[in-house]
């Protein structure tokens, strides 16, 4: 078995197939997509006058699922570009490509006599030691096994992937009891760092974890509002962040899957587990199957339990369906006051417990089906897996759960909800049973900063894995690794010479305790360490400055305290570009605003592959003033000879595109593309990985020879030619209708930043006139009531007002 994969072929071009085959090439990793030659022409394909010999119709089916990935929404790949990695092809005229892979992935239709088929020519052709895995979402890996070689059985390995592959995060492996152990050990190491993936370890059983759990609560759930008369959106509501679960709760969450796919798998496993205590729930209920008939099936057909409609004024509705009369209608606000007080605690397992216990309605529904899930997964052990800690990754990693089962049982009290179980009647399983008569009253315990989680074989606490590279904040903090800290950051020893500035406000808004910590790390790092990682554990790396502040101290008219902010904000941007120590930002999901501006200012950019930064300051009205404009056109610059003669203009004006025009990247990729990070910087595919992979691009950045930076002096900018130029750019694109009057103020004082104010001619500036252009603008537009008015509207409803 080789130890890289240099190529995969991807056998069948389906919504998977297709999306596998991108995110292998968001890794690097070429692959050919492989699909059936269609048996008659289409109505395009005979207008053209081709043939069924043609190549262009034999290989349809993979070019079009290419074509349809490349398009979609979210997006399959971390750009465009690397859809060049992907090659169509079809299982006649190309098998032979088969024979050229270090891996196989078969991701035909879910029958088994198909997949049987397209495995017996797979193994006729394949190489000796190359990787032979399923996609399969519920046909057990040992039966594809049946009947191949020896060295295929060794080989074959069950790799579940969750839709979409680049966003969700679990991959379930799924071995047989002949599957070699390099062969899991290689395909975890190659999930884990190469593909970004949480591995999950499945038996072979019906569903294998994730979807044998996850789909049985969405059917308890459905029966429950059934049986009980609460409406979806009722149940929506309840089962989305309120307990821990993401926004599209049930239904958004069916329709975004298919209810033909939820459908299939109910059905799947109401054959498969015969002996299953909850068995009846994976019957479906009537007026699912009128919506099966009626082709309701979600965003696919574009109505499911929700409906996408234009009212009378053509303005965009929603509608939703009422299942007792099957008729859509009128979207119902739900409202609980239990939900209510919930959004007000911002501990997730303190939200659920409150919630749980609460005897309004939507305590009552919660209690009723959380209940019933925490106890059939608990009767899945050892059925599905020998851990809970599996069962409990795979529905975070799977279905974005923010606890896991064991997790939230904790959360609520497991011998407070036990004793509730047992007066209900309730079965309690055996090993809940012999874990609190032991005396443990939790599944998991924490100590000196390690997680152990009980062993139901054992019964005893067992830690949890460490996995190399993977640095947990957390967990530091808590073997008193915190150096400082105050209430927006700490400062954190990351080990070996090596600390890392923390945010942890609100959402990681950048306020002045963290502008105060950026300071103290500095000197603390210049003092006693290597270098510095700027990282968080958060939802999102940071939204950006604190508004709400802004904005009140706008209102107050408190121009000295503001302008006192923002130069606080710029000597931190500037401090850490010219520190002693080499610093590394390592952004991850949102880093917006002033968390954009925080990363352009280290040394170095170390990011997560999934990254969507962007200075976006002038969708509420200012412009950046925390040395992102000047670092935006600085970084535009680079690369241009020193006394050259190379027009300046086409690389003031991207600048300017990317400022006025609030350009978010979809992907570290793609941010390097934009110009946020440079061919220098990095990223890592596992955001786990993150903060680890930073440290060590610290310690290389030392063991080099770091030398302190500069300030710089010599910024060239084109004065009122650049200025006059970029101002009729705006005029024209105010007059197209593209863009507001406001608009097109905001533009021109983010030219007058770029081209360095009011200057005559083309001449040189340093960083801290460009930075003092940035501040004035700054105070400038937020001393107008429309910038105000903005900030308000983005506060109120989370999205740009444009006017």
């Amino acid at each position: 078995m080789k130890q890289t994969i240099e190529r995969v072929a991807v056998l069948g071009s389906g919504v998977m197939g297709s999306r596998i085959a991108a995110h292998l090439a968001n890794a690097g990793i070429t692959s050919y997509l492989l699909d059936i030659v269609p048996k008659e022409l289409n109505p395009a394909e005979q207008a053209k006058g081709l043939t069924l010999q043609n190549p262009e119709v034999r290989n349809r089916f993979a070019r079009e699922n290419l074509e349809e990935a490349k398009k979609s929404k979210p997006a399959a790949f971390f750009s465009s570009d690397l859809s060049e990695l992907v090659r169509v092809g079809n299982f006649e005229d190309n098998k032979e490509w088969i024979s050229k892979v270090d891996w196989v992935i078969e991701v035909v239709t879910e029958r088994l006599d198909i997949k049987q088929q397209v495995l017996q020519m797979v193994d006729q052709l394949r190489m000796a030691g190359t990787l032979v895995t399923s996609n399969t979402s519920g046909i057990p890996i040992s039966a594809l096994a049946s009947g191949r070689s020896d060295d295929f059985r060794k080989h074959l390995c069950g790799t579940h992937f969750f839709n979409p592959p680049r966003y969700m995060k679990l991959l379930e492996i799924i071995p047989t009891s002949e599957t070699l152990p390099e062969v899991v050990e290689f395909l975890t190491q190659l999930g884990d760092r190469v593909l970004g993936k949480g591995i999950v370890y499945c038996k072979d059983t019906p569903n294998f974890i994730a979807n044998r759990i996850g789909v049985l609560s969405m059917l308890y759930t459905i029966k429950a509002m059934v049986d009980d008369k609460y409406t979806i959106e009722e149940v929506d509501l309840i089962t989305g962040p309120a307990t821990g679960k993401p926004k599209s709760a049930t239904f958004r969450t069916a329709d975004l899957v298919g209810l033909d796919t939820i459908v299939h798998v109910a059905r799947n496993l109401y054959d498969a587990v015969p002996k299953d205590e909850m068995r009846e729930f994976f019957t479906i209920l009537p007026f699912i199957e009128t919506m099966m008939k009626n082709k309701w099936l979600g965003d696919k057909t574009k109505q499911g339990f929700y409906k996408k409609t234009k009212g009378a004024g053509g303005e965009k509705e929603v509608l939703t369906l009422d299942y007792t009369t099957m008729e859509y209608r009128q979207k119902q606000k739900a409202k609980f006051s239990s939900i209510d007080i919930g959004k007000n605690i911002e501990n997730v397992s303190e939200r659920i417990k409150a919630l749980t216990y609460s005897q309004d309605r939507a305590g009552k529904f919660t209690w009723k089906t959380l209940s019933a899930i925490l106890l059939y997964s608990a009767q899945r052990i050892p059925e599905i897996a020998d851990e809970i800690i599996h069962i409990d990754n795979a529905m975070k990693w799977g279905f974005n759960w923010e606890l896991g089962p064991f997790e939230t049982w904790d959360a609520i009290g497991v011998e407070e909800s036990v004793k509730k179980m047992k007066e209900e009647g309730k079965n309690i399983p055996q090993w809940v049973e012999q874990l609190l008569s032991s005396g443990k009253k939790s599944f998991y315990r924490y100590e000196n900063g390690v997680r152990s989680y009980f062993d139901v074989r054992t019964k005893e606490y067992k830690a949890e894995k460490e996995t190399p590279g993977i640095i947990l904040l957390p967990s530091l903090k808590d073997r008193k690794k915190e150096i400082k800290k105050n209430s927006g950051a700490s400062l954190i020893d990351l080990g070996d010479g090596v600390a890392c500035l923390e945010f942890h406000s609100k959402m990681n808004a950048i306020g002045e305790d963290i502008l105060q910590m950026t300071q103290t790390a500095l000197a603390e790092t210049e003092k006693n360490f290597q270098g510095l990682v700027i990282g968080n554990q958060g939802t999102n790396f940071s939204v950006g400055a604190n508004l709400m502040l802004i904005l009140m101290q706008a209102q107050d008219e408190n121009w000295d305290e503001l302008d006192l902010v923002v130069r606080a904000f710029q000597k931190a941007t500037m401090s850490l570009r010219c520190s002693s120590k080499p610093v590394v930002a390592a952004p991850f999901g949102m880093a917006l605003g002033g968390g954009c501006e925080f990363s352009l200012g280290a040394d170095r950019i170390h990011s997560s592959a999934e990254l969507y930064m962007g200075l976006v300051e002038a969708g509420v009205g200012v412009i950046p003033a925390g040395g992102g404009t000047k670092e935006i056109l600085i970084r535009n610059l680079e690369g241009i000879p020193a006394n050259s003669d190379v027009d300046l203009f086409p690389f003031v004006k991207r600048a300017f595109e990317t400022i006025g025009m609030a350009k978010v990247s979809m992907s570290a990729m793609d941010a390097k593309a934009i110009g946020y990070m440079r061919s220098t910087d990095s990223y890592s595919m596992n955001r786990d990985h993150l903060i680890g992979d930073a440290k060590q691009v610290v310690l290389g950045m030392a063991k080099s020879g770091y030398t302190t930076p500069k300030m710089r002096t010599k910024i060239p900018v084109l004065g009122e030619a650049g200025l006059a130029n970029l101002t009729v750019g705006i005029h024209l694109m105010k007059e197209a209708g593209y863009i507001s009057e406001y608009d097109a103020h905001i533009g021109r004082k983010l030219a007058f930043i770029l081209c360095g104010g009011d200057l005559s001619a083309k001449t040189f500036v340093s960083e801290q006139y460009l930075l003092d252009l940035e501040r004035e603008a700054f105070l400038s537009l937020l001393g107008e009531k429309k910038t105000q008015d903005r900030i308000k509207f983005m506060l109120e409803k989370g999205k740009p007002l444009r006017n």
